[in-house]
């Protein structure tokens, strides 16, 4: 079992997304979503960073449980509620299924969603480093925390990420130790949502009940 690990920058709710009892990670970190290492049943932790504020706090950790394309994804029942509104609530302006092929031209579409450009049109430079990445990601074994990120015990200091560059080969030998922090989890949090995106405070909406589903 691997354990990957980056920083988040933003956290808005679409990568990851955790709604609708599914967290999935289709849009960012092209370099994690198409590695060749990653495999089902590792874990991805997302780390605070200092540009939040919240450095060395865990803001969502998924056991990897599937693994499919944007196409699957665009067309599969489960996973049209993630379809973006951006005209909608919060929670459907952050929708994140948004990449699929158009059958005419073979080239991947972004729809108008939070990576586009305000006017709707596609973003390049997101959508370059979105669809490079191929896969979406998908866990309904996960803890996401957002604005209620915990920090990471100094015990576990191993699992810090001081650069920006994903990492989980240093930690490849020691499964033990991941397992432990796992572990750690597990037993002081139930799997699903535990507060609201990070930079949801940017808002002036009311505060929402997502925590159902």
């Amino acid at each position: 079992m691997n354990c990957f690990r980056y920083k988040i920058e933003h956290d808005y709710g679409f990568a990851p997304n955790p709604f609708h009892g599914t967290l999935s990670l289709a849009a960012c970190k092209g370099q994690l979503r198409n590695n060749r290492h990653l495999q089902i049943g590792d874990w991805i932790l997302g780390l605070g960073s200092k540009s939040m504020g919240n450095l060395n706090h865990l803001v969502f950790a998924m056991k990897l449980e599937e693994k499919i394309t944007f196409d699957d994804y665009w067309t599969d029942y489960r996973f049209q509620c993630k379809k973006p509104n951006i005209h909608g609530s919060l929670l459907q302006m952050y929708g994140d299924n948004v990449y699929h092929t158009d059958p005419e031209t073979g080239k991947v579409i972004q729809e108008n969603c939070a990576h586009s450009q305000s006017d709707g049109s596609t973003n390049k430079d997101h959508y370059d480093r979105d669809v490079s990445g191929k896969y979406v990601l998908l866990s309904k074994t996960f803890f996401y925390f957002g604005d209620k990120a915990p920090l990471i015990p100094e015990c576990f200091n191993e699992i810090y990420n001081v650069g920006r560059s994903i990492k989980f080969k240093d930690l490849s030998d020691k499964s033990a130790y991941t397992n432990d922090f796992i572990s750690w989890i597990q037993s002081n949090y139930e799997i699903g949502i535990h507060g609201d995106p990070c930079n949801w405070k940017e808002f002036s909406f009311p505060k929402m009940n997502i925590y159902e589903d």
